[in-house]
């Protein structure tokens, strides 16, 4: 069996040090490591529509933006087929007939969608294409063979809800498609990065986030304004770091060459936050070594962005040849789902 990986970001906005963290960075690694057959990274605009219907600009746009944060990141055309999701006919199709295979009730006990439902108040207005998502996100991953997601922990229930619709297709028509695996961030704190303001996820429409193409001076001031421990009001009082995104952040971003470059007196981040934890320690000092990390991780993202930025029309070009080389092993498959399925009529 060949190994395959699908993955994708809807384009309702710049990505931002969440997607990094939590899927990008890992996407760049297994592209490099040598182990993988193909990868296909969907920019996905249909799903994005699903609740920006009255926005299309709005998807329109992000799809260059999405792009080049992904090529800034390291995602090279060369090596990974990055497509997008309307383009591909062949995976509206295959939603259709999945729809059969889950039931509503199913759809609405999907955690990710639960949260998402309330965090957007469709709570009264749902609409049936936002609920029915994760039957659309089971066909992009089978339309291309994929065995392997890269994911952020929010996404584990539609992988989950994806193998469902799998095992019970190939239970109704023979073994056709191909049961995929999420794979997380190694990190345990890079599984979901909270917001600069404290909240539990960070979310483009909460305006938490630090983004990929972020400038420098908007970086120092985002991370110069995090929310940290509330109750460490005085230097001298003992401190949080488990709860505190400036240390979940260093969890995520910093390694000891950091320490010795902006704050040597310390040799690594355990050292830093035994301190906090005992008192004596002042937010601002953790947020300027933060802000040094954040600065060395992201000028070079910044930097190759705005190169890439300078020929748009090659970034279009690319998405577009991407997406017809998708499209071509997307109908492959949709052959073979509507073969197992005896709806192939005509090529008896």
């Amino acid at each position: 069996m060949k190994n395959i990986i699908l993955t994708g970001d809807r384009p309702s906005g710049k990505l931002h040090i969440g997607h990094y963290v939590g899927s990008l960075k890992r996407r760049v690694e297994l592209q490099n490591s040598g182990k993988f057959d193909k990868i296909y990274i969907m920019i996905a605009d249909a799903q994005a529509l699903t609740d920006n219907f009255n926005n299309p600009e709005k998807v329109r746009a992000n799809i260059t933006e999405v792009a080049l944060d992904y090529m800034a990141c390291g995602i090279d055309p060369a090596k990974s087929t990055i497509f997008v999701q309307s383009h591909i006919a062949e995976l509206t199709e295959l939603t259709f007939y999945y729809m059969n295979l889950v039931t509503l009730s199913r759809l609405q006990r999907n955690p990710t969608v639960k949260a998402e439902i309330k965090q957007k108040n469709f709570e009264m207005s749902l609409p049936m294409g936002f609920l029915t998502y994760p039957v659309s996100q089971a066909a992009d991953i089978t339309a291309f063979g994929a065995n392997t997601v890269p994911v952020g922990e929010d996404q584990l229930p539609m992988i989950e809800q994806a193998r469902e619709i799998v095992r019970s297709f190939n239970g109704l028509y023979g073994e056709t498609l191909i049961e995929p695996k999420a794979v997380l961030p190694e990190s345990k704190s890079c599984l979901r990065l909270p917001g600069t303001d404290g909240m539990a996820k960070m979310s483009k429409s909460l305006g938490n986030c630090i983004y990929l193409s972020d400038s420098a001076d908007e970086i120092k001031r985002k991370v110069m304004g995090m929310y940290t421990d509330p109750n460490h009001i005085k230097v001298t009082d003992p401190g949080d770091t488990e709860h505190n995104p400036t240390f979940i952040y260093l969890d995520a971003f910093s390694t000891d060459e950091h320490f010795k470059k902006y704050l040597p007196e310390y040799a690594n981040l355990a050292e830093l936050k035994a301190h906090y934890e005992r008192g004596g320690l002042g937010d601002m000092k953790v947020k300027r070594l933060l802000n040094e990390v954040m600065q060395e991780t992201l000028a070079p993202i910044r930097a190759r962005r705005e190169e890439l930025a300078k020929d748009i029309p090659a970034v279009w070009e690319m998405l577009k040849k991407g997406s017809f080389e998708a499209r071509e092993v997307a109908a492959e498959m949709l052959s073979k789902v509507k073969k197992a399925m005896k709806i192939d009529y005509f090529n008896e």
